[in-house]
């Protein structure tokens, strides 16, 4: 049984991994880095230990560090929670070699779904549907341009490697093929390792559907059903929403089915995700399976009401999955706002910095993932999420009500944030109806970056700062006391108490 778990990464994820553990009576082991020696994983773990200087390839990526201070914790298990080393087959190898449990699926796993052409493949073995392209790594370019007409543009370069929308290009004209093909392998290969890249014909206006899964090490696999993640900027994801706006009960039944299909063909354990693109009529694509706990697992918690990470430890335990599919029920909505340090006026400038001042939103059917606090320092080397704020509702009307409420509530100062944004988000018809797609940001662009568009919030900081000047202004006009002295030396305080003071104003 695992009694005590290093959590191999930092911010928000590491204390959503701690609470979980620490329900369960499990120890947990936090480790940091120069730059996060004060952060909210730090003091809320059992143990912290130092692993390395504030760059994450000196700290969080470091293998051999990260191993080596499991040993000296006494830690048996591993969670790597998402990002860093979450996807990384050498880590989750070197943990078996270790005898140390890799709280996610197996490093042959990891490997096989890492590669999208390697996925690719195996959902087609699978009969699951994928996007018409390439079955192999782009390696000639005059290959290429013959493939790209056989396909049809747009077609999309993806890199085989890694994710996020490195690597990634959208191409619309014959001329730009060729710096498209040689920008997406440079790309690749900075961000991964690897300029191997490939080609699929570009699905138009589609929604980014994706299947949580469960599966068990006695071949029992589950969905949780679908998450509706299509509000994105620059291929990153922004809000999600559960159940999606337009999914029907027939196209979960179908998708759901074609994504337990997809986790067996990649003989998968653990907690993971299978990404799909549906186009307007609604056929539905395999994209990519992501081998680790997504960002934005709350929203399924919620309305499917289990814990994720505790299925994630109780997987790795080797118990049995404890659901079956026809236990699977999906009760009311629920959303996620993510919550970043950056500045949308500035094209979402990462916005590092002191933290003055938080007032988080509270009461019914309001969650928040996060980490940081009033005095903390948000350090330049990390993605700038701050924290995650999601809500539950009966409907999706409600849900988004009580999202517009917990933003406006939602206070922090010292930085620049996202939460005007998301606010404008939560506004715009287009969302409030359910009808948009991958496009949405792009397509509502005047709404959602007008200066002239301001929140409520935005408003009452308007009035509280004319507030305080009136206030100031009516300060100044006062003159000193004149305190009436009678000769008993009574001090100023005492002649106040007894009236004695004059204010003139």
């Amino acid at each position: 049984m695992i009694n005590k778990v290093l959590v191999a990464n930092r911010g928000e994820i590491a204390v959503r991994v701690m609470r979980s553990c620490r329900e369960m009576g499990i120890k947990t082991v936090a480790v940091f880095s120069d730059a996060d020696r004060t952060s909210f994983h730090v003091r809320y773990a059992d143990e912290a230990y130092h692993i390395g200087s504030s760059p994450s390839s000196e700290s969080y990526l470091n293998i051999n560090r990260i191993i080596e201070t499991a040993r000296r914790a006494g830690a048996d298990a591993i969670h790597p929670g998402y990002g860093f080393l979450s996807e990384n087959a050498d880590f989750a190898r070197r943990c078996s070699e270790e005898k140390i449990v890799f709280i996610g699926p197996s490093e042959h796993s990891i490997s096989a779904m890492g590669d999208k052409l390697t996925a690719r493949e195996k959902m087609m073995d699978a009969g699951v549907p994928v996007v018409p392209g390439t079955k192999e790594g782009i390696k000639d370019e005059k290959a290429a341009l013959t493939l790209i007409k056989d396909i049809g543009l747009p077609i999309m370069i993806k890199a085989s490697a890694g994710g996020g929308g490195k690597g990634m290009r959208l191409v619309t004209d014959e001329r730009d093929v060729l710096s498209s093909l040689r920008a997406a392998k440079s790309e690749a290969l900075s961000a991964f390792g690897n300029d191997s890249v490939y080609i699929e014909k570009y699905v138009e206006s589609p929604h980014h559907i994706e299947f949580q899964i469960l599966a068990d090490q006695h071949g029992n696999v589950i969905h949780l059903c679908e998450r509706e993640c299509s509000v994105q900027r620059r291929h990153q994801k922004v809000i999600e929403e559960t159940p999606s706006p337009i999914v029907t009960a027939e196209l979960r039944e179908r998708m759901g089915q074609d994504a337990v299909a997809a986790a067996r063909a990649a003989n998968y354990v653990g907690a993971g995700t299978i990404e799909f693109l549906v186009d307007k009529n609604r056929n539905y694509y395999f994209l990519e399976m992501n081998t680790r706990l997504q960002v934005e697992h709350p929203i399924t918690e919620w309305v499917i009401g289990i814990d994720l990470v505790k299925e994630q430890i109780r997987i790795a335990n080797g118990e049995r999955l404890n659901l079956q599919q026809s236990d699977v029920r999906q009760t009311g909505h629920s959303i996620e706002c993510r919550i970043y340090a950056e500045d949308p006026e500035n094209n979402f400038m990462p916005s590092p910095g002191l933290v003055k001042h938080i007032t988080q939103p509270s009461g019914l059917g309001i969650r928040i993932d996060g980490y940081v606090y009033e005095g903390y320092e948000i350090p330049i080397y990390y993605d700038p999420l701050i924290s995650k704020l999601i809500t539950w509702g009966i409907n999706r009307d409600e849900a988004i009500a009580r999202m517009r409420r917990a933003l406006y509530e939602y206070r922090i100062t010292g930085v620049q944030t996202s939460i005007s944004f998301l606010e404008r988000i939560m506004n715009t018809p287009d969302f409030i109806r359910g009808e948009y797609d991958t496009h949405f940001i792009e397509k509502n662009k005047e709404i959602l970056m007008s200066k002239d568009t301001y929140s409520l919030k935005e408003f009452e900081d308007i009035a509280l700062i004319a507030a305080i000047f009136d206030y100031t202004q009516k300060l100044q006009k006062i003159q000193p006391l004149e305190l009436v002295n009678n000769g008993n030396g009574n001090s100023a305080w005492k002649a106040y108490g007894r009236k004695k003071a004059v204010i003139r104003i």
